[in-house]
């Protein structure tokens, strides 16, 4: 399957088909799910429109253990990023969607990285990845990116202090070669961009490609834009090739990688929707609303269709000056806490627990 070449009608009938089928099979395998749409007067043995199917609000990952797999077929777990304040998502992956994941992220990562392993510089410590069987998003992240490097090297000391001897070493190992860096946005801003300005030994590159994800809250409250962090990148170190991604560990495999021109782009086996907070209904082009993911993905726990609590726009279908096939779109922050609490959301989570 081309990852960006299947035209708007051709994958509209796909994934209808196939996201259709999933809502049966998790109302077959997730008792709790299955309570959620009864709940809402869904039919699961129907054949839905995308824009009909069923989606689950993202925090009941949060608040239940939602799971299609029998526990002797239980792979992996992974969790979200959270504070120790914060109650964490926990994904239940057999082998199966693990292995369909990762499938998946590699199609989408080789359209701009190329086929080859890079040589991989991760703006992060070391310790962020040695427990293996619960991984957090950060460590997940770093882990299934790493499949595309080689030589992997961390630019960070676990006190997250600059590691210069280590970036410098690899530069030099790798001197006239292309290099892949990977880091969550925050982290590549505050520990490399802003830890190494004004300094005279600051690393410059040659031919560089950096991806990285992880969410602008934290730079918006600084003030921080895109076009700033990107205009940093290539100003400080000679870093032109830079790259956003949007995904979430609800939805692993299933990535949404900014194009050259700067635009969210969907795969063949992923969509969104945007979705109007007070009807949710779907929204037209370029007008701001929840964005809902959808994934032909997860077979082992019911996150085929999943509202976040993301506002954003979408933008375009199958017209990106990029060339890329498929919906284009972009994300503009959080929803509110408050306004997050709505009755949607409310008698989502009451009704995954009533009796069936």
């Amino acid at each position: 399957m081309p990852v960006y070449g299947i035209g708007a009608a051709e994958k509209e009938v796909l994934l209808k088909q196939l996201l259709s089928s999933l809502t049966v099979h998790h109302a077959e395998h997730c008792a709790p799910y299955a309570r959620v749409l009864q709940a809402h007067g869904h039919a699961p043995g129907s054949e839905q429109s995308v824009d009909q199917v069923p989606f689950l609000p993202v925090r009941l990952f949060k608040e239940f253990e939602l799971s299609s797999t029998p526990a002797d077929q239980r792979f992996k777990v992974l969790t979200s990023s959270g504070t120790t304040s914060q109650t964490v998502s926990r994904i239940i992956l057999d082998r199966d969607t693990a292995a369909a994941q990762t499938r998946a992220l590699v199609l989408i990562m080789q359209q701009f990285l190329g086929k080859a392993r890079l040589p991989m510089l991760i703006i992060d410590h070391p310790g962020v990845v040695k427990d293996r069987a619960n991984f957090s998003a950060r460590g997940a992240g770093i882990l299934g990116l790493s499949n595309f490097g080689r030589d992997h090297t961390y630019a960070l000391n676990d006190d997250m202090s600059i590691n210069l001897e280590a970036v410098n070493a690899f530069l030099e190992r790798h001197a006239g070669q292309r290099v892949f860096l990977f880091g969550f946005t925050f982290m590549v801003w505050k520990y490399f961009v802003q830890a190494l300005k004004g300094r005279s030994d600051v690393p410059r590159f040659s031919d560089a490609v950096l991806i990285h994800s992880g969410g602008w809250k934290k730079l918006q409250d600084e003030a921080v834009s895109n076009e700033e962090f990107k205009r940093s990148l290539a100003e400080g170190f000679n870093i032109g090739a830079v790259h956003n991604f949007y995904g979430m560990v609800e939805q692993v495999g299933s990535i949404f990688v900014e194009c050259e021109h700067g635009r969210l782009h969907c795969p063949a086996f992923a969509d969104v929707r945007i979705r109007a907070p007070s009807t949710w209904e779907p929204l037209p082009a370029n007008m701001p609303g929840i964005i809902q993911v959808l994934s032909v993905l997860p077979t082992s726990y019911p996150g085929h269709s999943l509202l976040t609590e993301d506002i954003g726009e979408w933008t375009g279908v199958d017209d990106c000056p990029c060339g890329r096939l498929g919906r284009t779109f972009r994300v503009h922050g959080r929803v509110a806490r408050a306004e997050l609490r709505g009755c949607s959301d409310t008698h989502a989570a009451d009704a995954a627990t009533a009796p069936l």
